[in-house]
This record gives structure tokens, C-alpha cells and sequence, in this order.
């Protein structure tokens, strides 16, 4: 099978880097027969369907050392592990309010030995502390997210892009972003950024996938 990380990104990853990523397959097999934390369908895909998707934030945005970044509803730990992994200056945490996947995600952080990426069971609107970036898959209405999370970013810039929210997303999402911009008053007129992973990555399953980003507080 073809090593798609290193596809697109071995010219910059240390050999640390390089076992941390190669750990996941063996680790959320694993972990996925006991706990259900990935589609079954998507194990034995999980570095095309899992790894590089979340990897695809790393495309749009670099982040700093000491960046401070929030993934809303981490399930098993997409896309903040393979972030935390990439961006070992960055300090992630991985909020989730279903206990056994954070579960899941601690075993995972323990065994790649992050000392960079805090799981937390917790709702989002609840977790504690501020953060330079919001990142997430599929979780929630781009409108909740904001919602959400917003006040809980500070204003700056702590990577190539200012600090905001970076979301993983499918489909045609033109009626959701209107939603989100047009909802409470602060976020009237709240402009959008969409990028095409089809555009950074080749393989068909990126095709219709997208990366939402927009500069918060």
C-alpha cells in the first residue's frame, strides 16, 4: 500500500515523525476491535480516509510553535493527532463528550508518546482556556461550531494563516455557510475561505472535500 504521508510530506518530517505516523494503523486496529471509534469499512483506509485527510489543515495552515488549538469533537482523535504529530511545537487538545473514545485517544496519545496533545472529555462550549485555532471534522453546522467556540479564540496570528477555525468538510456547503454568516449578530457578514483538498491531494476520496477556514475571534 501506498505510504500517502509520506507521499505528500516525507521532505519534512524527522524519523520520529515517520514511526509516529507509521504506529497509527497497528494502534487504531487495535484499539477499533474493541472500541468502535472508526467506521469499520474505513480501517484498513485509515491513512487515506483518516491521516491525510486531517493532514490537509497542514496543507492551508502552518502552525507556529506554541499555537494553541482546540479540536471540537475529536472522536478518536481526527484531525488532532496527526496535526499534533506533525506540529510537535503545537499544543493540542482534544476535546470529545463521549468518554470511551477520549479513552481511545488517551491510549493512542500514550503509546505514540505526545507529549503535545491533551485529550479531554468534555463538550466543546465547556472546555477551559483559550486557544489560537479551532479545527474539526465533520462534527457540527459550521454555525454551531462559531457558536461554540468563538469567544474562546484570541486574536493574533500563530501560524500562516491568523488565528480562526479550520474545519473539515464534504458536499456543496454554500446554503451552511450562509447560515453561519448570517446567524447571531456578531457574526453577520462573517466571510468564509474554501479550499478544495482535491486540490492538494490526487486520490478521488478527496474530490468533493473541503477545508472551511475562517479568522476568528
Amino acid at each position: 500500500m501506498e505510504n500517502l504521508v509520506e507521499k505528500y510530506f516525507g521532505a519534512e518530517l524527522s524519523s520520529l515523525q515517520r514511526e509516529r505516523f507509521a504506529s497509527l494503523d497497528g494502534l487504531y486496529g487495535e484499539w477499533n476491535a474493541r472500541i468502535n471509534v472508526v467506521s469499520r469499512k474505513d480501517v484498513d483506509q485509515l491513512q487515506l480516509r483518516h491521516v491525510l485527510h486531517s493532514l490537509a489543515i497542514a496543507r492551508v495552515c502552518r502552525l507556529d510553535a506554541g499555537a494553541r488549538v482546540l479540536d471540537v469533537g475529536s472522536g478518536g482523535g481526527f484531525p488532532g493527532i496527526p496535526l499534533a504529530i506533525m506540529f510537535p511545537g503545537a499544543h493540542f487538545t482534544l476535546c470529545d463528550s463521549i468518554g470511551k473514545k477520549v479513552k481511545v485517544m488517551e491510549a493512542v496519545v500514550a503509546a505514540l508518546g505526545l507529549t503535545n496533545a491533551t485529550p479531554l472529555n468534555a463538550r466543546a462550549e465547556n472546555v477551559p482556556g483559550r486557544f489560537d485555532y479551532v479545527v474539526s471534522r465533520a462534527v457540527a453546522p459550521v454555525g454551531e461550531l462559531l457558536r461554540w467556540t468563538a469567544e474562546k479564540v484570541d486574536a493574533g496570528q500563530r501560524g500562516t494563516l491568523p488565528n480562526g477555525m479550520l474545519c473539515l468538510k464534504g458536499g456543496d456547503l454554500r446554503a451552511e455557510l450562509a447560515e453561519a454568516g448570517a446567524g447571531a449578530r456578531r457574526e453577520a457578514g462573517r466571510k468564509f475561505t474554501v479550499y478544495d483538498i482535491g486540490e492538494l491531494f490526487a486520490e478521488e476520496f478527496f474530490a468533493t472535500k473541503k477545508v472551511i477556514y475562517t479568522q476568528l475571534p
